[in-house]
């Protein structure tokens, strides 16, 4: 039979979290773009907790909308339940979290990816990445180049760049006990035949493992028992774009309930049927998500621990047991979730299981997250050995955006760690060493001062515009919002305030101190007590702001002090990150260079010096050394 060959600019390898971006990025950019998925039931599909956000993740999912991606869009459209977590503490924190329902969001992402132009959905397992040698290529170049895939009934696809966005379907097995299904998560077909290719071609793999709880019948469940979780009152948007009224909608509860000692040894006495602790999983879980048994092991100090009740949607009983995952036998399972108060009598829909997959060393990737032997071929998501929906979306955006730039021969962007939560998770995947599933965290951010979720669109939606996928009306309505911002900031800093008696009776309604002489507007919004809206007696020259502005305005003046430091700090930063390295550096010709920083160097290919002195195992006076050679050849 004929073979079926079709020429195509980009092709992308799954359609998750990370593919469904990296494919609407490329198309929008104009290229013609494939994305294959070895079920299109997949797409956008949330295998374990039903939420889009959360602590630093929320930060993600601004700055995948802030470039022009889509899952902001998305939750907003089919959320349940939203809430603005860590009020309580400073902006920087501050991140939101949406209940989806999870069948609207991967029906609503689906229908997107569907009517995009330039964008062809394929059904197809790919089993070989077609390369071809380059030649004469020097140390630290490229050996080879991408030319298409191949799928599994054999026909090819020729491609100018490919992404990879396998998640956890490379080899996986699910495991529940000592019942073992190769399969990927939800029952899925599992991506048997990529593997050897990625092996063939010299990309070391690593085995890693996570792990989801199981679902309840709402029915079967005792609510009464539990603590009610309401969300905002105000809704907050996701996405820059979204309309904030069209968010208020009625709400769904989430529920709060505990673990005890009986739950904890129930889980202790079957220890040994544990694929973890009796060694059947070979794959190294996520630290900060721990299966229920991790907890009781390496917390025992801990007399229980929170369990979540989420709904998995409107129109499903499926509950979601957040903080209970597990791979113990269904026996156990279902003695252990009996224990929790209001579980007593719970009937489970789905079986908790740990599920093991294959994932690449992203120490081979460049912060483009382009292979560095390998030219076209990128990747993304929890392939690179990150783990979360957020942390894929965000990758997937910025591989598409590079892939479609080197097909337009155009230079590709790098996000450093001054300018986006999506900055420091590249950085930290390819510059450190990851022996388990990377999490986003706010305490890995060194400037989360700069990069908090409300100002994500002023730091990122430059980059977006650039690549093509952020229209002229957004660049127009964010200089609009950056203008009035300075405009009222400055207004604040001059409107002066005297200490007449209604002022003074004012601040004391307040419990603020009262003025020994006249102050600025700006001045008394620095005091913690005091915010713009309360000043709004004491300023009605005022006019109606839109709350993007207003809250902009509110952290730039209570924070100037903090801000201006850390800007400061970005500044000294950004001198490192400018001095690049030649990629065909040859290390052997730095002298005074330790043996161990010459050899990791050689290992990481560092873009820039900021990069290279991020490397462990490379002093800072390795890094003035690699300073003044280059210092020195650039003279020459």
């Amino acid at each position: 039979m004929t073979q079926i060959r079709e020429k195509i600019d980009v092709c992308v390898v799954g359609a998750g979290h990370a593919g469904c971006e990296a494919a609407l990025a490329c198309a929008r950019m104009g290229l013609r773009t494939v994305i294959f998925t070895v079920s299109v039931d997949s797409i956008a599909l949330m295998p374990c907790n039903p939420n889009i956000g959360g602590s630093s993740k929320g930060h993600l999912v601004r700055e995948v909308d802030a470039l022009g991606g889509e899952m902001g869009k998305n939750i907003d459209k089919t959320f349940i339940q939203s809430k603005m977590l860590n009020q309580s503490k400073g902006p920087a924190v501050h991140s939101l979290r949406a209940q989806a329902d999870k069948s609207e969001y991967t029906r609503s992402m689906r229908m997107v990816l569907e009517n995009q132009e330039n964008l062809i959905i394929k059904q197809a397992e790919v089993c070989e990445l077609l390369t071809e040698e380059i030649a004469d290529a020097k140390e630290g170049e490229y050996e080879k180049k991408i030319t298409g895939v191949k799928i599994y009934t054999g026909a090819i696809y020729e491609a100018k760049a490919v992404i990879l966005c396998t998640g956890t379907y490379l080899k996986a097995r699910c495991l529940c006990g000592e019942a073992i299904t190769h399969t990927g998560p939800n029952g899925l077909q599992a991506a048997n035949h990529l593997t050897e290719s990625l092996l063939n071609l010299g990309i070391e793999l690593r085995r890693f493992k996570t792990g989801t709880p199981a679902r309840m019948d709402k029915r079967s469940i005792d609510f009464s028992k539990m603590e009610e979780q309401f969300g905002d009152e105000k809704v907050v948007p996701f996405s820059f774009s979204t309309d904030p009224e069209s968010v208020q909608i009625k709400q769904d509860s989430c529920w709060l309930t505990y673990t005890n000692e009986k739950t904890h040894e129930i889980i202790r006495a079957n220890l040994d049927r544990s694929p973890i602790y009796a060694g059947i999983i070979e794959g190294t879980g996520p630290r900060y998500c721990p299966s229920i048994e991790d907890k009781v092991v390496k917390f025992s100090d801990k007399d229980r621990h929170q369990v979540f009740l989420e709904p998995e949607g409107r129109y499903t009983n499926e509950m979601y047991v957040g903080g209970m995952s597990s791979s113990l036998p269904e026996d156990v399972q279902l003695a252990m979730y009996r224990t929790v108060p209001g579980l007593e009598n719970c009937r489970i829909v789905r079986n908790a299981y740990a599920i093991e997959y294959d994932c690449i060393n992203a120490e081979q990737l460049y912060p483009t997250l382009e292979f560095k032997k390998i030219a076209g071929l990128f990747s993304a998501g929890q392939f690179n050995g990150s783990s979360g929906y957020e942390e894929a979306a965000a990758q997937g955006i910025l591989a598409g955006i590079n892939a479609g730039l080197m097909c337009q021969e155009k230079e590709q962007i790098i996000i450093d760690r001054s300018e986006g939560y999506l900055g420091v998770l590249v950085d930290d995947l390819v510059t450190k060493e990851n022996l388990e599933p990377y999490r986003m965290m706010t305490s890995r951010a060194e400037y989360r001062l700069l990069l908090r979720q409300d100002n994500a669109d002023i730091r990122l939606r430059e980059k977006g515009y650039y690549a093509g996928i952020v229209s002229q009306e957004q660049m127009d309505h964010l200089k609009n919002k950056k203008e009035m911002i300075q405009s009222e900031i400055a207004r604040l800093k001059n409107v002066v305030i005297g200490a007449s008696k209604d002022n003074q009776k004012f601040l004391e309604e307040h419990e603020s101190s009262t003025l020994k002489t006249g102050t600025t507007l700006a001045e008394l919004m620095c005091r913690p007590e005091l915010s713009y809206e309360i000043l709004a007696p004491l300023d009605p020259e005022r006019e109606k702001l839109p709350d993007e502005v207003i809250e902009q305005v509110e952290i730039e003046i209570k924070y100037e002090g903090y801000i201006t430091r850390q800007l400061r700090q970005v500044e000294q930063y950004k001198k490192m990150e400018k001095k690049k390295i030649p990629v065909d550096l040859d290390y052997d010709d730095v002298p005074s260079l330790r043996l161990e920083a010459r050899q990791k160097l050689k290992k990481y290919r560092p873009v820039s010096v900021g990069q290279a002195s991020r490397i462990s195992g490379v002093s800072p006076a390795d890094v003035s050394v690699l300073l003044v050679y280059l210092e020195h050849a650039a003279r020459q």
